[in-house]
């Protein structure tokens, strides 16, 4: 198989993470002879330095012509400090969703066993937590018409829906459910927001298509509150785009560290792939960030090629790693590793080179060799 994938490396570490990405990626191509062409391009604060634009004209092209993109990070502090600031890192990104209309955000969240000590939840709460959330990625306050009187002292945004856009998500949703474990929770605030009606509307007549599927409704502050209580209950999550945002992170942190999450956005064509973390800059180019976040989300973009097989082997190459003992400074300050060469092992592991019983004392300190 041959695609080709548009490389948006972004800023701080996101660089760093997404070679290492590129690795297994190349470890998979060579490992079951399939052929991937890159193509980099620039996002974010790293494009405002060198063209003016979070989000040039070029970039957007290479997107609409390749089969998958894949994402590193957006952001820097020099813009993150600046509230004044007009042009803005993150601009791009939100440019590109709509563009490309990618109005579905999906973020599994899941544990590994070896990092249960990791967790600011009890080892009993989140064994075996499995869940999937839907995010819609388009619609909502993020995009509504934003206003501030001429005396800066009154601001609103505007939460705006259509029918429309809650179905086309909404759909995706339950189909997901059907290939899990058949359950599908709505998080909204419908008891205080008319847009939160709607989309209860909308859900609930869209159930009726799938009977095998249960759909359950939680306001997104008891929502916010089970997460932590009793992740174990959540198959799907569906939710609007800023509840969204705010429980996907907060579901982040069961698993132990956010450089672990992948995620995707998707729609009607091109995908993006990205890890759930931000650019954070205090780690740039200190080969110390998490990779696993990104490995992840290529892992995903394989299975958006439908190349199953390869991106199961790509986690079981990660779960391998983390199981033995193979991590970054944000799992274990001590014992750590660098970015590269976890990435470095991943991809070892994806084309056989590892043996099934490496142990750690069997690898010289932070390097990948086999002695």
């Amino acid at each position: 198989m041959h695609k080709n994938i548009a490389i948006i490396e972004g800023d701080g570490i996101g660089p760093e993470v997404t070679k290492q990405s590129i690795r297994v990626l190349n470890a998979i191509a060579e490992t079951f002879n399939h052929s991937f062409e890159y193509t980099y391009t620039l996002m974010g604060a790293d494009a405002i330095d060198k063209t003016g634009s979070p989000l040039p004209d070029e970039t957007l092209e290479v997107c609409l012509k390749s089969d998958g993109i894949l994402f590193g990070a957006i952001g820097h502090p020099k813009y993150d400090n600046d509230p004044t600031a007009k042009v803005r890192p993150e601009q791009g990104l939100l440019k590109l969703r709509k563009s490309l209309g990618l109005f579905a955000n999906i973020r599994p969240v899941t544990t590994y066993p070896a990092l249960h000590h990791l967790s600011p939840l009890k080892t009993k709460n989140i064994e075996d937590v499995d869940f999937i959330i839907y995010r819609e990625l388009t619609g909502g306050i993020y995009f509504g018409n934003k206003l501030t009187n001429e005396e800066g002292t009154q601001s609103s945004d505007d939460c705006t829906y259509t029918a429309d856009e809650i179905s086309r998500i909404t759909h995706l949703a339950f189909k997901a459910a059907q290939k899990r474990r058949k359950k599908l929770t709505l998080v909204d605030k419908a008891n205080v927001l008319e847009t939160s009606r709607l989309w209860r509307k909308v859900v609930k007549e869209i159930a009726a298509e799938y009977p095998d599927v249960t759909l359950d409704f939680l306001f997104v502050d008891n929502a916010a509150m089970q997460i932590i209580l009793n992740p174990k209950q959540f198959d799907v999550v569906l939710t609007e785009n800023m509840f969204g945002d705010i429980i996907s992170d907060e579901a982040s942190v069961i698993s132990g560290s956010l450089g672990l999450l992948p995620s995707a956005s998707v729609g009607n064509g091109v995908a993006l792939f990205e890890p759930i973390h931000g650019s954070y800059p205090q780690a740039a180019g200190l080969d110390i960030a998490n990779p696993i976040g990104s490995i992840l989300s290529a892992a995903m973009l394989l299975d958006h090629f439908n190349l199953t097989e390869e991106a199961n082997l790509v986690r079981e190459a990660v779960t391998w790693t983390l199981q033995s003992g193979f991590v970054t400074k944000d799992i274990d300050p001590v014992n750590s590793y660098f970015t590269s060469t976890v990435g470095e092992l991943i991809s070892d592991y994806v084309s056989g080179k590892i043996p099934g019983s490496a142990m750690s004392e069997n690898i010289e300190l932070r390097k990948s060799t086999i002695i």
